[in-house]
């Protein structure tokens, strides 16, 4: 079956609409759960006479997910690769949204003691497993079926969903703290939203996880992966392939996507720790209300789409390698800024302490860089070995970017009481993912469904250089 013809069985607004709304909702679960960390879980879970430890506690679980992605990317990529993107996707977003669901049913601390926080970090580490499936095949079912030259504007569709899904969490969770009563001289959330409130937004995602399984069961297979199948090219073991023969490729996707990660939830769980924190506390904060400082981080998560949106098509046209260095250079310099953002809030007003916190620079940044890598990751894997090789590379990533990103953010604050070690943190990593980019080659005019040079000529039978480009 030829490429075109699978694009027409996958019509341009199913592509975009399977990407988009599962990626939406698996970023929705997982923000769910990092806005969660910071507002309810050191309280109700964690709870400690210091506010640090509690913090620290409750960002670790909330990197051990990170931990449990590379096993998902294992899992699901092993079966992308050998039963098709398609099932694998369906799998991985019912695994999400039970996990999801599950943590807005668990009694906490006050109730059932260590077996609360217990259970917490083995659904936490389910939602972590499941994503590590998630990204890789929603990045292949749109740049499988993308038509010519429009791979990497196809690959941000599913990356939208970050955006979108941190706006749908993050404005649930303001939505609901302010409809529940609220002392006015409360920094963080309501007694009533900390009883039973912050519920609310894990037992709404089952309604998303049906929405997105009609989606994705409507879905055709790709024309990359059918074809693979029909020839007979279907690897039994697709890590082993993956890590014999590319394992270059899979240590510099992972160094590309480290300040992405950083950068990522650095914005987001980070800076709402740092920006509700007491002005006069140890270590001092921004003093800002929960619901100024998220309103905020909405408003700037909004920038973060736009540019996302806007780099598709800008690595279209002049390559990925290009759009990433000139965004990293960027990420970098903003590193060493940082510091000057976040103690610079001389403004009491809203508007002046948007412009003042640097959000909206470092969500554009994050846009420019994210975007790209839809089509990127995958561009560096052949076929066969696409799914388990792309999925590898982005979640290995994640434990060096962001499952250790929040913690060492907070270390690095607590310890100087300042953020100028936490800026310089963001451009170490910057300087890291500078050097891959550097070292990997431009993939914007490759076949996609070409061999690389070691399966040309290690594993002479790769499907890749024979499928026509979609």
């Amino acid at each position: 079956m030829s490429s075109t013809n699978q694009t027409n069985l996958n019509s341009p607004g199913r592509v975009i609409t399977a990407s988009l709304v599962g990626t939406t909702i698996e970023f929705y679960d997982f923000y769910v759960y990092a806005t969660a960390a910071v507002l309810v879980f050191p309280k109700l879970f964690f709870p400690s006479d210091n506010d640090t430890t509690a913090l620290l506690a409750s960002f670790a679980v909330f990197g051990a997910a990170m931990v449990a992605r590379p096993v998902g990317a294992l899992v699901f990529g092993h079966m992308g690769d050998r039963r098709g993107r398609k099932a694998t996707l369906v799998v991985s977003l019912l695994t999400m949204g039970i996990a999801t669901f599950a943590i807005g049913l668990l009694p906490t601390y006050e109730h059932i003691g260590l077996m609360a926080p217990f259970l917490l970090l083995v659904l936490r580490l389910t939602q972590g497993f499941a994503l590590g499936g998630e990204w890789s095949g929603a990045a292949l079912v749109a740049t499988e079926n993308a038509p010519a030259g429009k791979r990497a504007l196809y690959g941000t569709f599913p990356q939208l969903g970050a955006p979108i899904g941190f706006i749908i969490a993050n404005g649930l969770f303001l939505t609901i703290n302010a409809l529940l009563p609220h002392p006015e001289d409360s920094l963080l959330a309501s007694d009533a939203f900390l009883s039973w409130g912050w519920r609310i937004p894990f037992l709404f995602s089952a309604v998303m996880v049906i929405i997105g399984l009609w989606v994705r069961l409507r879905l055709v297979e790709s024309s990359a992966f059918t074809e693979a199948e029909k020839r007979g090219k279907i690897r039994k073991l697709p890590i082993g392939d993956t890590f014999k023969h590319h394992w270059r490729e899979v240590i510099l996707g992972t160094f590309i996507m480290l300040a992405t990660y950083v950068l990522f939830y650095l914005m987001t769980s980070f800076t709402l720790s740092y920006g509700t924190h007491a002005a006069d506390g140890a270590p001092a904060g921004l003093g800002m209300t929960y619901k100024s400082f998220v309103l905020m981080q909405i408003i700037a998560v909004v920038f973060f789409g736009i540019f996302t949106a806007i780099a598709g098509p800008l690595a279209d046209a002049i390559g990925r390698r290009l759009t990433l260095l000139w965004t990293t250079g960027a990420i970098v310099v903003f590193g060493l800024a940082l510091p000057f953002f976040f103690s610079a809030q001389t403004d009491s007003s809203f508007t002046g302490a948007m412009v003042q916190s640097g959000l909206i620079i470092g969500f554009t940044l994050m846009g420019l860089t994210f975007g790209p890598m839809g089509a990127l990751l995958p561009e560096l894997f052949p076929t066969n070995v696409r799914y388990t090789g792309s999925a590898v590379a982005y979640n290995l990533s994640s434990i060096l970017g962001a499952a250790l990103a929040p913690i060492i953010a907070v270390a690095l604050w607590s310890a100087a009481d300042s953020t100028w070690p936490v800026g310089l943190y963001l451009a170490a990593a910057g300087a890291l993912t500078f050097i891959a980019l550097v070292l990997t080659r431009e993939t914007k005019d490759i076949d996609y469904d070409r061999a690389s040079a070691d399966d040309e000529t290690s594993e002479p039978e790769s499907d890749l250089a024979e499928v026509p480009l979609p």
